[in-house]
């Protein structure tokens, strides 16, 4: 791993280091994390950023990934494990497993399947919104790009019903679904070629679907982060340069920095906004780092912004072993630390760390 200088990185530090760990969202000052089929949490605690692991539920899935999550690269090969997770404010937990939605009830131990994925393996991300509906939209390759639908439930996870649907031939699937507080919407985004890169606002039961940004590889985008001056989000094209946006309250579009390849997870951490880049070679992207930036919201310039970190890729093949990534959680973080897991890269592969950030 290697640190690059800037005023930034000399205050990001990384302060704990979990093998075998992937972290999957905050709640306040808890972060979640799975190992395999089995979560746990733990409090952060400033300001050394002392952890302590607890046992939180598992889940039972078929006898074949019982025995693939075992071992890390088949656990890689297979896609194990806890993919996505959001926290209900009454303590009910919604994940994602391959080929299923589950849930956690209150006092429960073990998640139960609550719906069967048929399109596609899982949704990238889950999200719950404050007046307790949770959303997740359909994720599937969709060669003949058929009609592609957001899922959502009012009952805790018990149950899902279809919420909105993009009619066939509009997009090739949906990316992410991320709840604005300061807006009070949602972001849909969505791609994959032409006009079905689209970001788009929404009321929070979808009886309103405006596309904001459409029909342009920048628009094509996973990751981003509300903050209270705007959407901060990061392309992830393999057909053009790569860049970090920021779309104001007024919906001006401002070119923020550029990225070294394409971006699907970002984060923010008091003031300050963080994007990862993945090892996703195309005649564009030929970086075999993923990069960590970061920079102050609020900031609309290159020079407010830092290339922070750096991990090389291993030696597996992506195709079957997984691209490079730098994962990092969803929710709410309170707490003047950043987590983040590495992803077949040398030296850290499936390791969450826990980096302080400096005021």
């Amino acid at each position: 791993m290697k640190e690059t200088s800037s005023d930034l990185t000399g205050r990001l530090i990384r302060v704990a280091r979990f093998p075998r760990l992937r972290s999957l969202a905050w709640s306040g000052d808890h972060l979640y994390a799975a190992r395999g089929y089995e979560l746990v949490r733990a409090r952060i605690q400033a300001p050394s950023g002392g952890v302590t692991w607890q046992p939180v539920a598992g889940f039972r899935p078929a006898l074949r990934r019982r025995l693939s999550v075992i071992n890390g690269l088949t656990a890689r090969l297979f896609r194990d494990g806890f993919h996505a997770l959001a926290v209900l404010p009454s303590g009910g937990l919604i994940a994602a497993v391959p080929g299923a939605m589950v849930t956690l009830r209150p006092g429960e131990t073990e998640f139960r399947r609550t719906h069967t994925i048929l399109r596609g393996t899982r949704p990238l991300h889950i999200t719950a919104v404050p007046g307790g509906a949770i959303f997740w939209g359909e994720y599937f390759d969709n060669p003949a790009r058929e009609e592609v639908h957001i899922y959502a439930s009012t009952d805790a996870g018990d149950t899902w019903s279809v919420a909105y649907t993009f009619p066939k031939g509009a997009i090739r699937h949906i990316h992410n679904i991320v709840h604005d507080p300061w807006g009070d919407c949602l972001w849909v985004l969505t791609g994959d070629y032409g006009d079905e890169c689209r970001i788009l606002r929404a009321a929070c039961d979808f009886s309103r679907v405006e596309a904001v940004l459409q029909g342009k590889q920048q628009a094509r985008a996973v990751a981003a982060i509300p903050t209270d001056d705007g959407l901060y989000f990061s392309s992830d094209t393999p057909l053009e340069p790569n860049y970090i946006y920021r779309l104001d309250r007024q919906e001006s579009l401002l070119q923020v920095a550029p990225i070294s390849s394409s971006s699907i997870y970002g984060c923010r951490v008091g003031s300050r906004v963080f994007f990862s880049t993945m090892v996703e070679p195309s005649e564009v992207n030929r970086d075999r780092h993923v990069r960590l930036y970061g920079g102050d919201s609020g900031t609309g310039s290159a020079p407010g912004w830092h290339l922070l970190l750096a991990w090389q890729k291993d030696r597996w093949p992506m195709g079957l072993f997984q691209y490079g990534n730098a994962v990092m959680p969803d929710g709410s973080n309170t707490t003047p630390f950043l987590a983040l897991t590495t992803v077949a890269v040398r030296s850290d592969d499936m390791v969450t760390s826990l980096y302080s950030v400096g005021s």
